[in-house]
């Protein structure tokens, strides 16, 4: 864990950390007034004796579960939630700049559970990964390489469990875990179709991710018939990113013992009282197989997926676009950007260049 009570040794230097809080829980749509850039002072150093380590944020990410993090949450969340007033928690790629863990040297570069800042300390640097391709982009840490990747490849892989030949269907499927999803599942020999939330987006499945299909569900008037249009034999797996209407239609869709991963319901983290979802009966009558995931649960298995991902990357088979802005006081506006849709790619800002 990272924390928000950095130690303060009087001979060592300070410096400003420009910070993103929290400034109250939200209710419906967030906006950039909901969070707030303060500035503090941290100096550079661990204190005598803690396995602590203290890193220079250089990239962190904006995903869509931080936005369930954002409100109050009165029975048991998946996810704790954030302290109004204090920094926001965010994935993120840094640098080892002091370091009381016998695993961690100045100089190491790391990605991993930090905060929304300059600089963090982070008091349990047993949650941080090591990067062992440090001549691949930096910034592919805070997705391909990083949490993203991981949700992709274990949703896909341990929780779908596909067969060469399944008929796959990815919603969001442009975003940071569904673009690698769609290529994962061309890797496996399966059929793929995704939906997006524009023209520009379906484009770019099709042209660069290699999606056999893929449409701009904005325009489509009935989902069941575009569904049907682009699986006239059914669906294998559903790769659940959204929830609500899109779920809805996929039910009626799946073939007989079809798998849905459900990795997210973006549709839904606005809402004050969410969708139904009518056609469950449907895991009933066709022996469906739906299971929701967490990445946390699979990340004893990193080195191995960093490895097979990076030489994915390398070999050309896999393709990742990111969608990058700069500076720390950008935050705010570019978390809020993915529940607008107006991102291409996932979402990341860059807080400091090496």
């Amino acid at each position: 864990m990272w924390s928000n009570h950095p130690f303060h040794p009087q001979r060592t230097t300070a410096v400003s950390n420009k910070r993103v809080i929290l400034k109250q829980f939200v209710t419906g749509f967030p906006t950039e007034d909901d969070m707030e850039l303060v500035t503090a002072t941290v100096r550079l150093a661990v204190p005598p004796g803690s396995a602590s380590v203290m890193v220079k944020n250089l990239y962190v990410a904006c995903d869509p579960y931080m936005r369930n993090r954002m409100s109050e949450h009165n029975d048991a969340a998946y996810i704790e939630q954030f302290v109004p007033g204090e920094v926001l928690g965010i994935f993120g790629v840094s640098k080892v700049v002091s370091s009381g863990h016998p695993d961690f040297k100045a100089g190491d570069l790391v990605w991993g559970l930090t905060g929304c800042e300059e600089y963090s300390v982070i008091t349990h640097p047993e949650s941080l990964f090591k990067i062992n391709h440090p001549e691949l982009p930096l910034s592919y840490y805070t997705g391909v390489l990083g949490m993203p990747g991981v949700t992709a490849y274990a949703g896909f892989f341990d929780v779908s469990k596909p067969k060469k030949g399944d008929y796959v269907f990815v919603s969001a499927a442009s975003g940071a875990v569904g673009q690698l999803v769609g290529q994962l599942a061309k890797i496996a020999g399966c059929y793929v179709v995704g939906s997006a939330g524009s023209d520009e987006k379906v484009s770019l499945l099709k042209t660069k991710f290699g999606f056999d299909d893929a449409f701009n569900y904005k325009k489509e008037q009935d989902l069941n018939a575009t569904l049907k249009r682009c699986f006239p034999l059914g669906i294998d797996i559903y790769f659940e990113n959204v929830g609500g209407a899109m779920l809805d239609a996929v039910l009626l869709n799946m073939r007989m013992h079809g798998r849905i991963a459900v990795c997210g319901m973006i549709s839904q983290y606005n809402l004050e009282k969410p969708d139904g979802a009518p056609n469950l009966f449907c895991l009933v009558a066709k022996r469906i197989r739906m299971e929701g995931f967490m990445v946390l649960d699979y990340f004893s298995t990193y080195t191995k997926f960093e490895e097979e991902m990076a030489g994915y990357l390398k070999e050309g088979k896999i393709t990742f676009v990111e969608d990058v802005v700069e500076a720390i006081e950008k935050v705010p506006a570019a978390l809020i950007r993915l529940f607008s849709g107006r991102n291409v790619g996932k979402q990341l800002v860059i807080i400091a260049r090496e």
